[in-house]
């Protein structure tokens, strides 16, 4: 007797929000690689201030997680989401018109910012926002599902964004690429309006945002160290090929993506199945073995090898950990711990731009690699300390 499978119309609605995130999020993408050689080649600016174009949005995603995290559980995740893109839309735009005057490098500089300020409120509600849908959609058990799959939209259009975007530069220049970032939220944006949310939790007790960071921290402060690794490629691994006269500088995000998607494909199971603690102590060895490669690389082959291991590497930490901070905190602090979780990676993202610029004025491009190396070497140390003290507690 033959049996027909039942469509799971939860799986089905978390696939279409990926791919609106995946659509959407392409406007980020795009503009990683280009952000660094439009503010020293263009605008003849510096190193530190190449790090600071690309930081700063992460900068504003460290102080909106709380924000958003609030809006999510007090008034729905569908309305954090929308609020995202619209602010994606006004970020690109006022990038484009900063591209407009790149022979006023100053003025220019400072419409970048404002414009990256926007990039990066709006990445902390879309993201924030998405996760939570997700999780309120196909319930929490499958939170490292949920957040696999979130991941794998967004490094997935890192990895496809960053061609695009250096493509679209060198034929239109720097306002071309951002025009057609801007019209991408505009798709998902229509096509978000059309998919039903879930109910917020607008009447339950919250205590103070820092209260539920005290119960999370040290997973965050994993995600935090792992994220070093892939903000030292997207800001500066162009640059690094460039210094070396390497061609092919553009597929370093794309090496670095489809490593990542690769592994949220093919085992986004994982940390549902084993424990998020076994998945991340893993990743973050093979990522430490991709940064050391690329800082000891000699020739461009192994530096895309090192970037495609970091891109293994990272794949799975941030849903793996994130499993567990689910299962730390009450339904209706779902959206509140991830977004300060969230944080702790933005803080890696912020950070790591102007602090490796600074870096790579003294030593080299090729010590921001090594400093990732040693800090995904910490966070492996700070994930095997954890696992010890849950096997010690239920010992």
């Amino acid at each position: 007797m033959a049996f027909q499978s039942t469509p799971d119309p939860a799986r089905g609605r978390l696939l279409l929000l990926s791919a609106i995130l995946f659509i959407s999020y392409l406007c980020v993408g795009m503009s990683f690689p280009i952000v660094p050689i439009y503010v020293t080649e263009q605008l003849k600016l510096g190193n530190v201030w190449a790090g600071l174009g690309v930081g700063i949005a992460f900068l504003a995603t460290i102080l909106t997680r709380g924000y958003a995290g609030g809006l999510s559980d007090h008034r729905g995740p569908k309305l954090a989401v929308v609020r995202g893109l619209v602010f994606y839309i006004a970020g690109a735009t006022i990038s484009l018109v900063a591209g407009l005057f790149a022979g006023a490098s100053v003025p220019s500089f400072l419409l970048l910012l404002a414009g990256r300020l926007f990039l990066g409120l709006g990445e902390s509600l879309v993201a924030v926002g998405v996760i939570a849908w997700g999780i309120g959609v196909v319930g929490p058990a499958r939170s490292g599902r949920v957040l696999a799959l979130v991941g794998a939209a967004i490094y997935g259009a890192l990895a496809v964004g960053g061609p695009i975007g250096l493509a679209l530069f060198d034929r239109f220049g720097f306002a071309g690429a951002m025009s057609v970032s801007a019209a991408l939220p505009c798709l998902g944006l229509l096509a978000i309006l059309r998919i039903p949310g879930v109910a917020p939790h607008p009447g339950a007790e919250r205590p103070p945002l820092w209260s539920v960071i005290n119960r999370i921290w040290l997973h965050g402060s994993i995600v935090c160290l792992q994220g070093i690794g892939f903000a030292a490629i997207g800001a500066f691994f162009t640059l690094y090929f460039h210094d070396r006269g390497w061609g092919y500088a553009g597929l370093g995000l794309t090496a670095f993506g489809g490593g990542f998607v690769l592994v949220r494909v093919l085992f986004g199971h994982l940390p549902d199945r084993i424990g998020g603690l076994q998945v991340a102590a893993m990743s973050l060895a093979v990522e430490a073995i991709g940064q050391f490669l690329i800082w000891n690389a000699n020739d461009p082959v192994l530096a895309l090898v090192g970037a495609f291991l970091t891109g293994l590497g990272c794949s799975m930490i941030f849903p793996a950990m994130g499993r567990e901070v689910v299962r730390l905190v009450e339904p209706h602090l779902r959206g509140t711990a991830l977004g300060g979780f969230s944080a702790f990676q933005d803080l890696a993202y912020g950070l790591t731009g102007p602090l490796a610029g600074l870096l790579a004025d003294k030593a080299g491009y090729g010590s921001v690699f090594l400093a990732g190396t040693i800090t995904a070497v910490v966070g492996l140390l700070i994930a095997l300390s954890l696992r010890r003290m849950r096997a010690a507690a239920f010992g």
